[in-house]
C-alpha cells in the first residue's frame, strides 16, 4: 500500500497540471488564404477535416482574427472576418477580434493610417469611433458576439501614425478612448472584453511606461478597457525569459487589476540558425512538436499563476505556407506542410 502511494505521488509529479485558463486559443486568420491556395487540413491520424473542427477537437476554445480596414486583395477585411467567424461559431468556438486599424500589418514598426482616413486628432478620433462601432454592429447583425476585441495590435509605439505615435501620448489616449466607446456603444450584447495589446510582454519597464504615460493624459480612463494583452516570442532575444514574463504580468495585474492574456506566442519545430540567443530558462526545450507542448505548458503555468491570468493565443499555427511566421526560425506552425496536425496542437486540451 505504501509502495502504491509512492507510485501515485510520482505520477502526479510528472503529469501536466491543468491551468484552468479561460481562453485557450489560436490565431487562425489565414485559414481562407490557405484554403484558396489549395491547402486542406488533416488530423494526426490522417483524417481530412475543416480546420475549425480540428482546433475544437484539440482543446482550442477561442480563435483570434486580425481585421484590416481596406486591404488591396480583400484578405482579412471585415467581410473576410465575418465569413470565418461564422465558421468558428458553428464549430462551437468563441471569437476574438484583433483590430489593426490599418490596411495592412500593424506592429511596433508599422502603424499606418488607413487610406482615406483623416489625420487631425478630432477627425480621426471620430472616424475611429465610427469604424469600430460599424465593425461591432456588423458582427451583432450576423449574430456573432466576440468575447474579446483588441483596439489596436502591438501598440507599444502608439497607433495610427503619425497622429497617435509614441511621442503624442494625449492623442494615443484620445484614440483608445474613441475605439473603446465604439464597442461600448454598439449593439453587441453581452459586451466583449476590450483589450489593449502591446508586444514584449516580458519587459515590465515598457508596459509600465506605456500604461502610466497614456492613462495620465486624461482621455483614456482605466475603466475604458478590461484586458491587457501581450506578445511573448522567445526567438527575438535572450531577455524574453519566463521569469521576466512572470514578473511583468504580475506587476501589470497588481498595478491595474486587469485581465491578463498572452495574445501572441510561438515555439519552433525547426530553428537551425536563430538570429538571437534564446532565453536562458527556455534553452532546454527542444525545437520539435514535443518542445512546443512543453513550452506551451510552461507558459500556461506562468499565466495561470498570475492574478487575473486568463489565457494564451498561439499565433497562426496553421499558416503552413508561411511556416517561419516572420521569425528567423524556419517553422513555428503546429501543422506540418501541407497541412497535417502535429501532436503539439493537443496541448490546448491540457491547459
Amino acid at each position: 500500500m505504501l509502495f502504491s502511494g509512492f507510485l501515485t505521488l510520482a505520477a502526479l509529479a510528472v503529469a501536466p497540471v491543468r491551468s484552468a485558463l479561460t481562453y485557450k486559443g489560436v490565431d487562425w486568420s489565414s485559414v481562407v488564404v490557405e484554403e484558396k491556395a489549395g491547402r486542406s487540413y488533416k488530423t494526426t491520424s490522417g483524417q481530412t477535416k475543416a480546420l475549425e473542427t480540428i482546433l475544437k477537437e484539440s482543446g482550442v476554445n477561442t480563435v483570434r482574427q486580425r481585421v484590416w480596414v481596406n486591404p488591396s486583395d480583400g484578405n482579412y477585411n471585415l467581410a473576410y472576418n465575418l465569413q470565418i467567424a461564422k465558421r468558428a461559431k458553428a464549430a462551437g468556438l468563441s471569437v476574438y477580434l484583433d483590430l489593426h486599424y490599418s490596411d495592412t500589418w500593424a506592429d511596433p514598426a508599422h502603424q499606418t493610417i488607413p487610406a482615406g482616413w483623416p489625420t487631425g486628432i478630432d477627425d480621426i478620433s471620430w472616424k475611429l469611433y465610427n469604424y469600430t462601432l460599424d465593425v461591432s454592429n456588423q458582427f451583432a447583425s450576423a449574430g456573432i458576439t466576440p468575447t474579446i476585441i483588441s483596439i489596436g495590435n502591438e501598440i507599444r509605439g502608439g497607433l495610427l501614425w503619425p497622429t497617435g505615435k509614441y511621442d503624442q501620448l494625449y492623442n494615443i489616449a484620445r484614440l483608445l478612448n474613441s475605439a473603446a466607446y465604439g464597442i461600448k456603444d454598439s449593439n453587441l450584447s453581452p459586451k466583449p472584453k476590450i483589450m489593449i495589446h502591446l508586444d514584449n510582454g516580458w519587459d515590465w519597464a515598457t508596459q509600465e511606461w506605456f500604461y502610466s504615460s497614456v492613462l495620465e493624459q486624461g482621455p483614456l480612463a482605466a475603466a475604458d478597457f478590461d484586458m491587457m494583452g501581450v506578445s511573448f516570442y522567445p526567438f527575438y532575444g535572450s531577455s524574453a525569459t519566463l521569469a521576466n514574463l512572470k514578473t511583468s504580468l504580475t506587476n501589470m495585474a497588481n498595478t491595474w487589476g486587469k485581465d491578463i492574456v498572452v495574445a501572441e506566442t510561438n515555439w519552433p519545430t525547426s530553428c537551425p540558425s536563430p538570429a538571437y540567443a534564446f532565453p536562458s530558462d527556455l534553452k532546454s526545450i527542444p525545437f520539435s512538436a514535443a518542445g512546443q507542448t512543453t513550452f506551451m505548458q510552461q507558459l500556461a503555468a506562468v499565466v495561470a499563476g498570475v492574478k487575473n491570468g486568463k489565457g494564451i493565443f498561439y499565433w497562426e499555427p496553421a499558416w503552413v505556407d508561411n511556416a517561419g511566421l516572420g521569425s528567423s526560425c524556419s517553422s513555428n506552425t503546429m501543422f506540418a506542410y501541407p497541412g497535417t496536425e502535429l501532436s503539439s496542437l493537443d496541448v490546448f486540451s491540457t491547459m
